[in-house]
């Protein structure tokens, strides 16, 4: 196995590279791969082979990767030939996300407001709508039910809808859409067709926004538009990624972490039987740091020569950044395999770190918290209506989660 070597970061060429992705175990849905906690065990950089063929850095380590991730000589340019993307691109990129500074400062700029943390607390009422009205229509439907279905998926689509002013009847389309887009079984083609139809569609709601504003995202990107700060083109882009992210990466943890607390009942207990708010607080922090929805490792290339915990790594050499294993890094968490939403998480790197880090962690944090004081305590005998081997888990997903959570009360 390629990282075992004396010489860390040791570039070992042939077929001793691993691939990455690496498949978790079977019976294991929760954890990481076990190669990955082997590399992370023997050193701190290793080659990996990726889909085309290039052989970036894999970065299992908590602290390395946010050393990479604050590096300056570091590069998050998705349009350049060294970047080692995920799959296959059509050209372009998903707005700031896949930009450098100071690009990609000035775009987050105009959107950045609307995620600070006091603008996002002034939504909880409206989030605590949401949600109540969703645990309604599970107490007024059918048993057993897709909890995906009928309110993981729900519940950040509308609240993303009122925040764009998208309208909600047309849900079906773009998380169809966004589906295609984050499944890595789908061809470039595929991926173009998704990605063109999510464009037009934002791109007619901001144009409507230029003549008639209102009080949502979409409208604040038309101001910068007529200010000529931004183009339709650039806005478009820009209301794409916050509908897919809005949604998608919320969705999934929603169901995922349903899931792992009721294959932990002693947890579950912990968070549905108290009225102190910092317990769901943890509860969100530790849940992110356990699950890691995010899949395939964020990646970067180097823009000159450096050395990443003493391993020398040359210019346009890339880097994979798994989260999944920097966040259960035992010199960063203690006892990391165990789930404690007793403990103090909030370091993780599930949103990221640096100038990168997510923008909407604080809407997705909300959402989180509101759900789980809510869910629980309303449906306390809320338990699987399957077996956790007939559960189908998204393994070929960019984000991780389940397709369908059977559950009763």
């Amino acid at each position: 196995m390629t990282g075992t070597t004396e010489t860390p970061g040791h570039d070992i060429s042939g077929h001793d590279i691993p691939d990455y992705p690496m498949p978790r175990a079977e019976g294991c849905p929760f954890d990481p791969p076990p190669p990955l906690r082997d590399l992370q065990a023997a050193t701190p950089l290793t080659r990996v082979r990726l889909w085309d063929g290039s052989t970036p850095w894999l970065v299992t380590r908590y602290a390395d990767q946010r050393a990479v991730l604050t590096d300056r000589r570091v590069s998050a340019d998705m349009t350049h030939p060294d970047y080692p993307g995920q799959a296959e691109r059509n050209g372009g990129t998903l707005s700031f996300i896949g930009m450098d500074d100071p690009e990609h400062a000035r775009l987050r700029r105009m959107v950045g407001a609307a995620f600070a943390v006091k603008k996002v607390e002034a939504l909880r009422p409206m989030v605590r709508r949401i949600v109540d009205e969703a645990v309604e229509g599970l107490l007024a439907g059918p048993k057993p039910v897709d909890l995906v279905e009928a309110f993981a998926l729900p519940v950040p689509s509308l609240v993303i809808c009122e925040l764009l002013d998208v309208p909600y009847a047309d849900h079906e389309f773009f998380q169809r859409n966004s589906s295609t887009l984050i499944n890595r079984g789908s061809t470039p083609a595929q991926r173009g067709e998704a990605m063109g139809s999510l464009g037009e569609y934002l791109g007619r709601l901001v144009v409507a926004k230029l003549d008639h504003p209102g009080d949502d995202l979409l409208s604040r990107l038309g101001e910068k538009i007529r200010a000529g700060e931004l183009t339709v083109e650039q806005a478009t882009q820009m209301g794409v990624l916050l509908l897919i992210a809005g949604h998608e990466t919320t969705a999934n943890m929603i169901a995922l972490s349903t899931l792992v607390l009721l294959r932990h009942p002693d947890q579950l207990a912990l968070l549905r039987d108290s009225d102190d708010p910092a317990v769901a607080t943890r509860a969100v922090e530790e849940l992110l740091r356990y699950l890691n929805i995010t899949h395939g490792g964020r990646r970067r290339f180097a823009r000159e020569d450096m050395e990443v915990a003493g391993c020398p790594v040359r210019a346009g050499e890339g880097f994979v950044l798994p989260n999944e294993i920097a966040n259960r890094d035992p010199g960063a968490f203690p006892d990391p395999d165990r789930l404690d939403l007793t403990r103090e998480a909030r370091h993780h790197v599930a949103f990221g770190f640096g100038v990168h880090q997510c923008l909407g962690q604080p809407l997705a944090r909300l959402e989180l918290e509101v759900v789980y004081r809510t869910l629980y305590r309303r449906l306390p005998g809320l338990r699987l209506a399957a077996d956790l081997a007939e559960i189908p888990f998204k393994h070929d997903g960019f984000v991780y989660g389940v397709y369908e959570l059977p559950v009763t009360w």
